[in-house]
C-alpha cells in the first residue's frame, strides 16, 4: 500500500500530524531499482512496533507543505531499520521532495501501524499465496522475513507481476531468506513467480495474473493447486487486479475474514 501516488486514498494520511504522533527518523540508504521505483531503508523509533502486512504515513516536507502518504513496510518486525518502496510520479507531491531525498536526510514517520493485511486474519492453512503486482509486494516482503510464516506452513507462493524486468524488486533477496539464521527451523518451500508484462520471454508467465490463475497456469507452474481447505491468498496491487481476483476467488469458495471469523483470502486497498 501507498507506494504510487494518488490523493484519493490519502485523506486520511494528510491530516496533519504533530510531534506526538511521528517522529523524525534518518535515512541509512536508497535503492534505486529504475529511474522511478526506489527503495529506502530509515532508522527505526525503539517503541515503533507493526505486524508483517501493516502500513505506517511518512511526512516529507515543512509547513503547509508537509504532505502525508501512507507506505506499506517492508523491514521485518524485528528490524532495527525500517524499508519502504515507492513509485516517483512527475509532479507529484510527495514524490519530488522524496526524489529530492538523499542519505542522512530526515523524514517523518508516523508512531502507528495500520492495516488488516496480516496472516492472522487468515484461517489456518498449508499453502500461502502472496500474489502482488508493482510495489504490492512490499508488505509480502516483511511476512516473508517473519520465521513463523515459514514454520507454519508447508508451502509460500510469491507471484510478482511487473511491467519490466528491472522492476522486480528485491528478486534476489527473496531467493535468499530461508538462508538466514532465524530460519533454521523453517518447514515450508517458495516458490517464487516473476511475471513480466512487457518484454517478451523475460520470464516464463508473462500475462496477468487473475488470467495465470482463470487458465490454471499459475498453479501449474507453482506446483501446488488452490484449494479452500488448504490455501491461504493475500493479495496487494492495483485495484482491477483485486477486482477480478475477488471476483474469481470468490466464485471458487474463498471468502474474507467476517465478523472475527477466519477467512481464506485477505486484500489491501492498494490506493
Amino acid at each position: 500500500m501507498g507506494a504510487i501516488e494518488n490523493p484519493g486514498l490519502n485523506i486520511l494520511a494528510n491530516k496533519a500530524a504533530n510531534s506526538e504522533k511521528w517522529t523524525a527518523e534518518r535515512v541509512l540508504s536508497i535503492r534505486y531499482w529504475t529511474p522511478t521505483l526506489l527503495s529506502f531503508r530509515t532508522t527505526r523509533y525503539r517503541a515503533f512496533r507493526f505486524t508483517p502486512g501493516h502500513y505506517t504515513r511518512l511526512g516529507l516536507g515543512a509547513g503547509d507543505d508537509l504532505v502525508w502518504r501512507p507506505f506499506s513496510l517492508a523491514a521485518a518486525a524485528y528490524d532495527d531499520f525500517l524499508e519502504f518502496i515507492a513509485v516517483l510520479v512527475p509532479g507529484g507531491a510527495f514524490s519530488e521532495p522524496l526524489r529530492q531525498l538523499r542519505v542522512g536526510d530526515t523524514i517523518r514517520v508516523d508512531k502507528a501501524s495500520y492495516g488488516f493485511l496480516t496472516v492472522d486474519q487468515l484461517a489456518p492453512g498449508k499453502d500461502l499465496w502472496l500474489l502482488a503486482s508493482g510495489t504490492g509486494l512490499g508488505p509480502f516482503l516483511s511476512i516473508l522475513r517473519d520465521p513463523a510464516v515459514w514454520q507454519n506452513h508447508q508451502r509460500l507462493i510469491v507471484a510478482h507481476s511487473v511491467r519490466h524486468s528491472a522492476e522486480l524488486a528485491w528478486r534476489d533477496e527473496i531467493a535468499d531468506i530461508s538462508q538466514g539464521e532465524l530460519f533454521a527451523d523453517a518447514q515450508a518451500t517458495l516458490a517464487y513467480l516473476p511475471i513480466v508484462t512487457r518484454e517478451p520471454g523475460a520470464t516464463a508467465l508473462s500475462e496477468h495474473i487473475p488470467q495465470l490463475l482463470a487458465d490454471g497456469r499459475l498453479e501449474a507452474a507453482a506446483g501446488t493447486p488452490l484449494d479452500v481447505a488448504a490455501s491461504r491468498l493475500m493479495v496487494c496491487g492495483n485495484p482491477e487486479m483485486a477486482r477480478e481476483l475477488r471476483q474469481f476467488l470468490g466464485a471458487r469458495g474463498f471468502a474474507t475474514n467476517r465478523r472475527g471469523v477466519p477467512g481464506q483470502m485477505a486484500f489491501e486497498k492498494y490506493w
